[in-house]
């Protein structure tokens, strides 16, 4: 750490080791103001959000009153944000996905259908209002589906490409769909449920004897140390792989393509293939944890290290994408993606979930499954379907598509300026 001043502001100069220190202190600061706030428990906000965002605070009055700037090295970043989604990848096992049956791909493709759908709507009303293109489209499907991790991983691309505030669009539009997916989904679901009156039926057509967590924890034995490295060095292995993948697509799309999309594929195909020919002990509960603490420090630090007065000038035209966003949601949750879906009880509680991962994330779609069924009975189908496609197979078309719609919609102002 160090301190100077540069143009007569003080600045504080953190280094990458401490920097990140400095993240897991917020992330854990977040955790207790989250545990001591009801609200921020029962809407889901994550600690990392909360611990960033009060920081984010303090260096927005640094700004306004000209006296004190943080500087960061944030190098760390970006290698816990390949070790989050690599984990996530890992966690796909086919034998989850035969289990859902012929309602699992119909609500894939339901909700591959809103992502798409969601940067349509993106970019028509971005160009209603004036908004550039890309922060109509970080405040659509990759943050709407992507949530916090896709939006600020995009919204950093989008920062290279020359869009200043696309780091802080990426963090506060997720931040919005979260508590509109809480606010939104269990109310619907309710309205679907009394209007038609409808109840658990107690019949259930689809092989789920043993839950997710069931499939992957099978293992009970306890791990070596060389167990756990094992483990590891697959995560490891699997973001150096997928850093390659992703840079082969950039120079064969001419455009910059997200590491940790090929990240988290690499670690699909070698969690699977594990299964065939067995590599080495996979253990879920140690892969999951550790995703858990990459992307608790990944937001920390990159929500830690934002400039909250770059949206001012973009607030207008993000919050008329985002509301229209929650609008759409809704209607087509309500009127049609519950009759494709059966228009029977489950279908009513798959609704809430794919408003839940639809505007938030997979936890938030969980929250609404979980209100939903605690008040009406439960739902096996819903609780099997929704947090895989949440998790992971709707990525499968929300990607291309979104690139596609980057490629197309999105100038790179860097390259135009030279």
């Amino acid at each position: 750490m160090s301190f100077e001043v540069i143009e007569n502001l003080f600045t504080i100069n953190i280094d990458m080791v401490m920097t990140t220190a400095f993240a897991a202190i917020l992330l854990l600061f977040g955790y207790y103001v989250v545990s001591k706030v009801n609200f921020l428990e029962k809407y889901c906000i994550p600690a990392a959000v909360v611990g960033g965002f009060i920081f984010m605070i303090v260096t927005f009055l640094g700004h306004i009153t000209n006296s004190f700037a943080f500087s960061f090295d944030t190098t760390l970043q970006t290698f816990l944000m390949l070790m989050f989604f690599t984990t996530v990848g890992l966690g796909a096992s086919l034998s989850i996905l035969k289990k859902g049956g012929k309602l699992l791909i119909i609500y894939w493709l339901i909700a591959g259908a809103l992502s798409i759908f969601q940067n349509i709507i993106g970019v028509s009303v971005s160009k209603i209002v004036g908004l550039e293109y890309a922060y109509g489209l970080l405040s659509s499907a990759i943050s709407m589906i992507g949530g916090h991790g896709a939006g600020l991983s995009y919204g950093n691309d989008f920062l290279e490409m020359g869009y200043q505030a696309g780091p802080l669009v990426g963090a506060a539009a997720p931040t919005f769909g979260l508590i509109t997916a809480v606010l939104i989904g269990g109310p619907i679901a309710r309205k679907l449920i009394v209007s038609n009156n409808l109840s658990p039926d107690g019949s259930d057509t689809l092989d789920i004897d043993e839950s997710i967590t069931d499939i992957n924890a099978k293992s009970k034995e306890k791990l070596t140390s060389l167990d756990v490295l094992k483990n590891v060095t697959a995560i490891l292995v699997s973001m150096a792989l997928g850093t390659l993948v992703s840079g082969w697509i950039s120079g064969l799309i001419n455009m910059s393509f997200p590491t940790y999309v090929g990240a988290m594929f690499i670690a699909v195909i070698l969690r699977n293939l594990n299964e065939k020919f067995h590599f080495y002990k996979f253990n879920f509960s140690l892969v999951d944890g550790i995703g858990d603490v990459a992307l608790g420090l990944y937001l920390s630090m990159a929500i830690m290290t934002l400039k909250m007065w770059e949206l001012v000038g973009l607030a207008g035209g993000m919050f008329a994408v985002l509301i229209s966003q929650a609008i759409f949601i809704a209607l087509f949750g309500y009127f049609v993606v519950f009759r494709l879906l059966g228009k029977d009880y489950d279908a009513a509680v798959m609704v809430a979930g794919l408003i839940g991962h639809g505007l938030g994330a997979t936890p938030t779609a969980v929250v609404n499954l979980g209100a939903v069924t605690q008040k009406y009975g439960e739902s096996r189908k819903a609780w099997m379907i929704v947090p895989i496609v949440g998790a992971f197979l709707v990525d499968l078309i929300y990607q291309p598509q979104t690139i596609w719609f980057i490629k197309t919609f999105v100038q790179d102002i860097s390259t135009a300026l030279l």
